[in-house]
């Protein structure tokens, strides 16, 4: 009897699984669509979009110097380099402000932490479009309008609740015996939470630092508003003044290699990190 129910159970199964397997299936070809028909795209010319079928295979010679174009004549490295400092720095930023704060809130409550607590999540429920004049006028004010500086500012403070909300849920889940040791060992508040709590939470900051840099490598809006000056737009904006500097006659080829070298530091660190990523997510359900 208990040999034949597994077998059972496996043939009660295997309709879901590959239903599953086909779903996952369809998810996988509409997911990799865009990313091939991009990359094909960036070894095009013109003609071959407009004269033979826009999903059709590049013509030999393939146009690889469609890469260094985009790269050199459309300012892409600027743009570039300008979102990759601002990522790294605001993503930075908000890991240490959200570690340390979310720290303070689940391992030590003080009267009113818990309305501290619920004042970060409510503002992961505003939309930040809402705010946009208000904050216009204040970075205005404080002299941060077409700095990178300021948009750094604002990224970190756009990142901090959802950072806080993933960090209090992992701090809560570490056993205080821990923090009872370093104690007894000599270690104080600063070197027991660099030293022993923040290594333990990796797999929560290795979570809200991939998905911070995701959101603000691909963030358009805010770098729009606060930045306007050219030597200063990160990717996105970049793209889509790229796109208007070509003016009647569009350069598909080389806006296509723009958007395949803007998409490849986010597949290189979701394939990297993709690990740490469901940890940090099923970590907390699970512990």
């Amino acid at each position: 009897m208990s040999q034949s129910q597994p077998v059972q159970t496996r043939r009660l199964n295997s309709p879901f699984r590959i239903l599953s397997m086909f779903i996952l299936l369809i998810w996988s070809v509409a997911v990799l669509y865009p990313l091939i028909w991009t990359g094909l795209g960036a070894l095009k010319n013109n003609s071959q979009f407009m004269l033979g079928k826009p999903w059709a295979l590049p013509k030999f010679p393939l146009l690889w110097s469609n890469f260094s174009n985009v790269w050199n004549q459309y300012h892409f490295d600027n743009y570039f380099v300008n979102s990759l400092f601002v990522t790294v720095i605001s993503s930075f930023l908000a890991i240490l402000l959200a570690a340390t704060s979310a720290y303070i809130l689940a391992r030590f409550p003080f009267k009113g932490s818990t309305v501290f607590y619920y004042f970060y999540l409510s503002a992961m429920m505003i939309p930040m479009i809402l705010g946009l004049v208000p904050l216009f006028f204040l970075m205005n004010d404080l002299n941060l309008i077409n700095k990178l500086g300021g948009l750094i500012i604002v990224y970190t403070v756009w990142a901090l609740p959802f950072s806080i909300f993933v960090m209090v849920s992992f701090f809560k889940t570490l056993p205080k015996e821990l923090e009872e040791a370093a104690y007894i060992d000599g270690a104080g508040y600063y070197r027991t939470f660099f030293q022993v709590m923040l290594p333990l939470a990796r797999s929560g900051i290795i979570s809200i630092g991939i998905m911070n840099s995701l959101n603000i490598w691909n963030e358009y809006l805010m770098g729009t508003v606060f930045v306007n000056d050219p030597t200063k737009y990160t990717v996105p904006v970049g793209i889509a003044v790229m796109q208007a500097e070509m003016q009647y006659r569009t350069e598909w080829g080389p806006l296509f290699a723009g958007l395949l070298m803007s998409m490849v530091p986010v597949v290189i660190i979701y394939i990297l990190f993709q690990r740490h990523i469901v940890e940090g997510v099923t970590a907390g359900a699970v512990k």
